[in-house]
């Protein structure tokens, strides 16, 4: 059954403006057979909510060139010719287009962006295979999970520490998505999966070059970021160190890569170190960073952006480097201001701002989303003094709103610098918190008691 039966061209904008849930509920999948799999994989429900997927999340090109808003295209003429050569095994995945995006401690991380056809085949083999293994997996394993969270690592982290595990066991994987060993992995899925033409065309997927200054390297280990199937693989096979985690009775919680133990004691932390350490070199072939590793306090250490407090009862706080990387996150768009209009500054900032205590709107330290705030207007106050230039400017301009005359110039030549003033009563009192309200300025503390009202 080809895409073009199963969507004709003149359907195609009522079909696109349906949601992926709507096919997810269509029937169940057939074969259960672990031997034919890669009949599920190209089966009708399967292979449209793959692409409702892949075009919601949208994406940048692969090395193809080609867009999500051209695929339904190229599907409707070429799905036929696809499905056999997946179904026959002959499918070639095409290389990975290598992409460095800046990480928030410093460095770089290397994605891999697929093209956004084999993403969609991808997505498909995700959404087969996750019916296996989901079940399977760890309650204490959140990263890329349906139903699960990082607030519910967060909140599942406190509640050790309450009940008295005041250690953690901080393990940080060394590369972790880049040291995948395809072998072993290979030999976990092939626990669950029969299919040997699934089998194979995942290690191709694993295998496919890097295209990177216009030269293909080959890949030999390592599962690259940007995939849709590599958060999956990741999990089964990090669900081996779940399970004999499990077994040894320990208290953890695991989000991706970023695993934390919690212990009464530091002595056997450091012995809990110690053996997962070797357990992960000897079973899976993956190093510990020792130096992002650590036995501590957990007020000490941040997980997944939050930290605590020390009260017998600990509260969620937002970690200090948090705080760092959103101000980081924050300057950049604010060297860019001098030229623009400050509401269009607002309008670029605030999706960030929202997402930001979206995430953060766990913590039950209210501090920092009021220091943000008085630093987020200070900046935004720092910018209009830099556009208003020369001293006549700045001057009209404190008079406009509301300044009286003779404040405002004494104010207009003070000879200090854009930050001193920005901070200083006679611009908090020109551009006050309601004024930037009007501007349509997200108050960060506003979203956090609006989110307390809510509980």
């Amino acid at each position: 059954m080809t895409i073009a039966m199963l969507d004709s061209s003149d359907r195609q904008s009522q079909d696109e403006n349906m949601c992926a849930s709507s096919f997810t509920a269509t029937r169940e999948f057939s074969n259960p057979d672990t031997s034919i799999l890669m009949e599920s994989v190209v089966e009708r429900a399967n292979i449209l909510t793959a692409y409702h997927h892949v075009k919601r999340n949208k994406g940048a090109a692969g090395t193809d060139g080609m867009s999500t808003e051209e695929l339904y295209s190229y599907l409707h003429e070429n799905w036929h010719r696809i499905r056999r050569a997946l179904l026959e095994g002959r499918y070639p995945p095409q290389p990975i287009l290598s992409v460095d995006i800046p990480k928030p401690g410093g460095g770089f991380r290397t994605l891999g962006i697929p093209t956004v056809l084999d993403r969609l085949i991808q997505q498909a083999i995700h959404q087969v295979l996750q019916r296996s293994w989901e079940p399977e997996f760890s309650d204490k394993s959140y990263g890329f999970r349906p139903g699960h969270s990082a607030h519910d690592a967060i909140l599942q982290a406190r509640e050790y520490i309450a009940s008295g595990k005041r250690w953690v066991v901080d393990i940080d994987l060394e590369k972790f998505f880049d040291r995948v060993n395809h072998d072993i992995l290979m030999s976990r899925i092939a626990r669950r999966v029969a299919d040997k033409r699934l089998l194979r065309l995942i290690r191709k997927y694993l295998q496919a070059g890097t295209l990177s200054g216009g030269v293909v390297s080959p890949r030999t280990e390592g599962t690259p970021q940007g995939g849709p199937l590599s958060p999956l693989l990741s999990n089964i096979l990090l669900d081996e160190l779940d399970k004999e985690l499990e077994k040894r009775g320990h208290s953890f919680c695991r989000y991706a890569d970023d695993c934390n133990i919690y212990v009464k004691t530091e002595r056997s932390g450091q012995r809990v170190m110690k053996a997962i350490t070797q357990f992960l070199r000897k079973r899976l072939k993956l190093k510990v960073n020792q130096e992002k590793s650590a036995v501590a306090r957990p007020w000490e250490r941040k997980f997944l952006g939050y930290s605590f407090t020390l009260n017998m009862s600990p509260r969620l706080r937002v970690s200090k480097e948090s705080v760092k990387r959103i101000k980081s996150v924050l300057k950049k768009e604010f060297r860019k201001a001098r030229g623009r209009n400050i509401a269009f500054t607002i309008e670029t900032i605030n999706p960030k701002l929202r997402g930001w205590v979206n995430y953060y709107k766990r913590a039950e330290c209210k501090g920092v989303f009021e220091e943000l705030d008085g630093w987020i207007r200070r900046r935004l106050r720092c910018v209009l003094w830099r556009q208003w230039k020369r001293p006549l400017c700045r001057a009209k301009n404190m008079m406009k709103k509301g300044l009286g005359e003779e404040r405002a110039w004494k104010s207009a030549t003070n000879g200090r610098g854009p930050w001193w003033n920005a901070g200083s009563p006679h611009m908090n009192q020109t551009f006050p918190k309601s004024l930037f309200t009007q501007l349509g300025l997200i108050s960060l503390h506003d979203q956090y008691r609006l989110y307390l009202r809510s509980l």
